[in-house]
């Protein structure tokens, strides 16, 4: 069976790179950072997502059968929803400088994440699912989706439609959680190949409070401050797990763990500018981990990359 050279998996490289563009944007609120920087990860995630985005499209229309092949996979065939989540987030990174832009890509981003997520999740409603297949990429088409969704409708000023998305991401957090925990907890483990893709058992509580701060601006609800906390300490599980989790060596399916760690980093920074003061304490530290982290994701990535276009010396 083909493989695609370019898994949608990739797009996870935007989910953090945006993420982190948007708490340096914010850090320049909270602690006069200088905005330049924020707004150059911005750029290069805007510029890894088109060149990702293109490089897909063509590859689907020179190779559809190995497309075809990861969307049906049971268990990166939930991975092309990125397509749309990136594009969505995206659009924060644009809408500075034009609403027309933004407009653009949130209507081709839901319309991309509706039509994913409706067909994959009618294909689940089917049955025929192996439980051990049961893994947090489950979480991108509904959940992420339309987080994301939310999140850009709440930027453009649009927070009654955002709330429906939020709704829907939600809820069907809440019914995939169980069922991913339960299977974590099986007997068989997570093979060392798929670890990384664990990464995305850190987002959804975290981008939910993101999202809602979009269309909430400046709310210290406490249920944000709950669903941030679970974040975090989710966050704390996944570094007392580093050992057993980074067992896979390095691969650009690290990038999983980022789209958690940016949003838990954003959303402490916006409570902080919220006067909560458990998040002017944690903030800090949480701002410098992400920092790190991703900067080492992309340093890595980048000698990956040009290792891989350097001719290998002969023996």
């Amino acid at each position: 069976m083909p493989r695609t050279s370019l898994p949608a998996s990739f797009f996870g490289m935007v989910l953090g790179l945006s993420g982190l563009g948007q708490a340096w944007r914010l850090a320049g609120k909270l602690w006069g950072m200088p905005p330049l920087i924020g707004e150059a990860v911005l750029l290069l995630a805007g510029l890894v997502w088109a060149a990702l985005f293109i490089a897909y499209l063509l590859q689907a229309l020179r190779h559809p059968a190995a497309v075809r092949n990861e969307f049906l996979h049971p268990v990166q065939g939930s991975t092309p929803a990125l397509l749309a989540i990136s594009t969505l987030l995206v659009v924060l990174a644009v809408l500075p400088y034009s609403r027309i832009a933004a407009w653009s890509l949130t209507t081709l981003g839901i319309a991309g994440h509706l039509a994913f997520s409706l067909w994959h999740t009618g294909t689940l409603w089917k049955g025929g699912r192996d439980a051990h297949d049961t893994l947090p990429t489950l979480y991108l088409p509904t959940v992420a989706g339309n987080f994301t969704s939310a999140a850009a409708l709440g930027g453009l000023g649009h927070a009654d439609w955002g709330w429906l998305f939020l709704g829907a991401g939600f809820f069907s957090w809440l019914a995939l959680e169980s069922l991913i925990i339960q299977r974590l907890w099986q007997r068989n483990s997570v093979p060392v190949m798929q670890r990384p893709l664990l990464g995305i058992q850190f987002a959804p509580p975290v981008v939910c409070a993101m999202a809602w701060l979009m269309l909430a601006p400046d709310s210290s609800d406490h249920w944000l401050l709950m669903l941030w906390g679970y974040g975090l300490f989710q966050l704390l599980l996944g570094i007392r797990l580093g050992a057993w989790l980074g067992e896979q060596p390095f691969a650009p399916s690290y990038w999983a763990y980022t789209f958690g760690i940016a949003s838990a980093t954003v959303c402490g920074l916006k409570l902080a500018l919220a006067g909560v003061p458990s998040a002017k304490v944690l903030a800090v530290p949480v701002f410098v981990g992400a920092n790190g982290f991703i900067g080492y994701l992309a340093l890595r990535t980048m000698q990956l990359f040009f290792s891989r276009l350097l001719p290998r010396p002969m023996n």
